[in-house]
């Protein structure tokens, strides 16, 4: 078996054409994952749900979807870029994004979240606390899924793509983001998360058939990220277009 992971595409859609070229590249795959996070930012949007409209990969919703739905007055109010979207998207890919699962068994042997299996808001790979990424132990990482027993775990939300084996054979992917490779936050506490280069990033996991142990291939892939940086700066979003050019958030 296998299976294109992608996540965080954030609208992104000359990133994702980029991608699928390289999954077609890659091919056959099974099939493709979304892990969530598609629509919101300066970019795209709207062409962006087109494009995964017509892809029928398994999709899971992340926190910035969830967002995108019923936002309360304060956020409408103060978030230009999410009242872009909304307006960008139409009521019927709002709608279609309420149905979406927080998490999913794909099969009995793999398991979708956006962040943890409790949250989409946490890191399940990345410790934040020193205002930077690092990865967690293996054993932090198994403590956060009690109960999911899943040979392969496969999440985004960090935009930093990692491969992490426990010790019981389990394997943790995030595929890194499609579309957005650096930016800062406040919560938990202030951190910003990079990886350093312009590209955008996907995974190509696979079941060894003779092990049956999962295998998996961290992607990156060259695109137009400055066409990407000039339409966050047409959105009056310098902060994302300095991130989409560099790939470093400060």
């Amino acid at each position: 078996m296998r299976l294109a992971l992608l996540s965080d595409i954030h609208g992104n859609h000359v990133a994702l054409d980029a991608v699928l070229d390289d999954v077609t590249r890659c091919a056959p795959v099974d099939a493709v994952v979304n892990l969530g996070d598609s629509y919101y930012g300066p970019l795209w949007p709207r062409e962006t749900r087109q494009r995964l409209d017509t892809l029928g990969a398994w999709t899971i919703r992340g926190n910035q979807d969830r967002e995108l739905i019923d936002p309360p007055a304060a956020a409408w109010n103060a978030n230009a870029t999410l009242r872009y979207d909304v307006e960008q998207l139409g009521a019927d890919a709002i709608d279609a994004l309420r149905t979406l699962p927080a998490a999913a068994w794909l099969s009995d042997e793999v398991y979708a979240c956006h962040g943890t299996p409790d949250s989409d808001t946490e890191y399940l790979l990345d410790d934040v606390a020193g205002g930077e990424p690092r990865q967690r132990s293996p054993a932090a990482i198994a403590a956060q899924l009690a109960g999911i027993n899943a040979m392969l775990i496969v999440c985004g939300h960090s935009h930093i793509p990692r491969a992490v084996p426990l010790d019981d054979g389990r394997l943790i992917v995030n595929p890194g983001s499609v579309g957005l490779p650096a930016y800062d936050d406040r919560l938990p506490l202030p951190h910003r998360m990079q990886t350093g280069t312009p590209q955008a990033r996907w995974a190509l996991v696979e079941r060894d058939a003779a092990s049956s142990c999962w295998q998996a291939q961290l992607r990156a892939v060259d695109y137009d990220h400055e066409r990407a940086a000039r339409q966050a700066m047409s959105q009056q979003r310098p902060d994302w277009a300095a991130w989409l050019r560099s790939g470093r958030a400060g």
